[in-house]
């Protein structure tokens, strides 16, 4: 694909455009060796460029007479250094980074210290898409397919750009496909952070669809998510029944997440339950026989802790509560 995800704007693309995109991706993934997902950080939003230190000390530009080099990842960068009363000052322009120290030295060591989250972002863009060094451009001016492997990064502030930059384009109904690729896997390490990027996304579902075809794909495989669940690392599985009852309702909420009950992972069955008091938020038509089907879930429900939180969700339903009791949390979570 020759066009550039950021020069897409609002085009319809064809549809073999979307089918190809889906294919790349699944090749990329079937590259990666079957691992347990890992349980992710929260994500760290990194602001680039941080405030200026000269600033804050009334540095003139007059100021700005020496010159270091600060040498970092394997690179030497120019630094122009201030010295005055509050002691050392250095600006790099290419990484739009200062630093202050008592002494050159110690703002050099300052400065690669602060430069520390830049460089490993920029490099972990890199990594995921298997290139040498560091990104130096703009993620806007990436290609599809490269932005939907930046979903599965380790680090959780690359993935939440790439996922800015493919909602842009949602319109263009180019990224769908690929988007039901990444829930459907189930070997990338770092699938739950992809996993919820894509739940997020799909709170727009028909925005990314081409059709009802394609949305129901896109249900079933946010239904396998739940149904066959080892673990809620990033609340994607927490995330896809409220995208299931919070925003598919009317379509497809109560009949997905009612099946959802009977789910052999106690983690899935967890997020159904949730899912339903949502659903009945938006359809309260439904209030009646998901109440009863809650009920008679808690009945069967193995876990203790689910059998009380299936009752006390049908109570809140039935109340018409707006802020439902809390789902429970099982051991080692």
């Amino acid at each position: 694909m020759s066009d550039p995800a950021g020069h897409l704007g609002h085009i319809q693309v064809e549809r073999s455009e979307a089918d190809a995109l889906a294919l790349e991706l699944r090749t990329w993934l079937a590259g990666f060796p079957a691992e347990p997902p890992v349980k992710p950080d929260h994500r760290k939003k990194l602001r680039w460029p941080p405030p200026s230190t000269s600033h804050q000390y009334h540095v003139l530009a007059s100021d700005w007479r020496g010159s270091a080099i600060l040498e970092v990842h394997g690179e030497r960068l120019s630094v122009q250094v201030a010295s005055g009363p509050y002691g050392v000052f250095g600006r790099c322009e290419q990484i739009w980074l200062e630093a202050r120290g008592e002494t050159e030295a110690e703002m050099l060591n300052n400065m690669r210290s602060a430069a520390e989250p830049y460089f490993r972002k920029a490099l972990g863009i890199h990594e995921v898409l298997g290139l040498p060094g560091r990104f130096r451009g703009h993620i806007e001016e990436l290609e599809p397919l490269a932005l939907v492997k930046l979903l599965f990064a380790e680090n959780r502030d690359i993935a939440d750009d790439a996922q800015i930059e493919i909602e842009k384009h949602a319109g263009t109904k180019l990224f769908g496909p690929a988007l039901i690729e990444v829930l459907r896997n189930t070997s990338h390490r770092n699938r739950r952070i992809a996993q919820w990027c894509v739940l997020d996304l799909f709170e727009e579902l028909p925005a990314y669809c081409r059709d009802a075809t394609e949305e129901r794909l896109a249900v079933d495989a946010m239904r396998a998510l739940i149904w066959d669940a080892t673990d809620d690392y990033a609340r994607a599985v927490f995330k896809a029944g409220v995208v299931i009852g919070g925003h598919l309702s009317e379509t497809y909420g109560g009949p997905v997440l009612i099946e959802c009950l009977a789910a052999p992972s106690r983690i899935g069955r967890r997020s159904a339950i949730h899912g339903l008091f949502h659903v009945v938020e938006w359809v309260p038509d439904l209030r009646e026989s998901v109440v009863a089907k809650l009920r008679t879930h808690a009945e069967s429900e193995p876990e203790e802790l689910l059998a009380e939180f299936a009752r006390r969700i049908a109570a809140d339903i039935e109340a018409e509560i707006v802020e439902h009791y809390p789902e429970p949390f099982f051991p080692g979570e």
